[in-house]
């Protein structure tokens, strides 16, 4: 069979959950990363509330990789737009320890093997004050430390990318120590060269123009969805069975080779989170 990977997508549990993989196979999806995201079963207050919201992506991977012919595997973090809320409730010290902690626990779960990657975390993707633009990169800093700790990468939100933006999450990654090829810039544009990436990895949100536009570039690129399961906002933010879809009609067209796809729907990924693809 041939490996079909979606670099990110999302399940609810007020949403179609688990059976929207079916869609996803169907199309001829095989293995994708469940990222987390904030869940309105859990209101975030303190760092033991991630690790319930957490358990909520775990138990989700668990059934699909039960349930369904898809391999999930889990990225849990602390949502960086969290820290606004928990700043106007608590103040900026105790919002920015309990997000710490949020990256502490997405830690010993990649520790424990049970998630592959901490994220989404990094920074707000609308303007913030200059108080809460700075708490987001000091913690977004600690959480790429954590990573490089764990052997892991990150899955970064931020605001949208471009190579002026890429350098300075790079710049960020290299105060951590992290290695900036494990830096996956998530809802990344067709950044594939080095100078616009500045060795970021791109996972590319799967358009027809972004996708050919990577493509003429390279192979150094994933491809993703960004699937919100959002009951309120069906097929957004892209439909869960795009990357399929699309990966096989470039295949068709000659748009793409079979050498091409093996790139970047299995070496790519195995090398990004020490998976294997089969």
């Amino acid at each position: 069979m041939r490996p079909i990977f979606d670099n990110h997508m999302h399940l609810q549990p007020s949403g179609r959950g688990v059976g929207a993989l079916l869609d996803f196979s169907k199309a001829g999806g095989t293995h994708a990363i469940l990222c987390h995201m904030p869940y309105r079963e859990v209101a975030i207050s303190t760092g033991e509330d991630f690790s319930r919201s957490y358990d909520i992506t775990l138990s989700l991977a668990d059934r699909a990789n039960a349930e369904t012919g898809v391999k999930v595997f889990p990225a849990v973090g602390p949502y960086p737009v969290l820290l606004i809320g928990l700043t106007e409730r608590f103040g900026m010290p105790r919002a920015v320890e309990v997000m710490r902690e949020g990256m502490e626990r997405a830690q010993k779960l990649v520790l424990e093997r049970k998630a592959v990657a901490i994220g989404e975390i990094g920074r707000p993707h609308f303007p913030v004050p200059p108080e809460i633009w700075e708490a987001s990169n000091g913690i977004m800093l600690y959480g790429m430390q954590l990573a490089k700790e764990a052997g892991c990468p990150v899955v970064l939100h931020t605001e949208s990318g471009t190579p002026e933006v890429m350098l300075d999450l790079a710049r960020i990654a290299d105060r951590a120590g992290l290695d900036r090829g494990r830096a996956i810039k998530h809802y990344s544009p067709p950044l594939v060269l080095e100078e616009e990436n500045h060795g970021l990895f791109p996972s590319v949100l799967a358009s027809k123009p972004a996708v050919t536009e990577a493509l003429s570039k390279g192979t150094r690129f994933v491809m993703e969805t960004d699937f919100m399961d959002e009951p309120s906002r069906p097929g957004a933010v892209m439909d869960i069975k795009t990357v399929p879809k699309r990966t096989n009609a470039y295949l068709s067209s000659g748009q793409m080779s079979e050498d091409q796809a093996w790139a970047i729907h299995k070496e790519n990924p195995e090398r990004l989170y020490g998976i294997t693809i089969d």
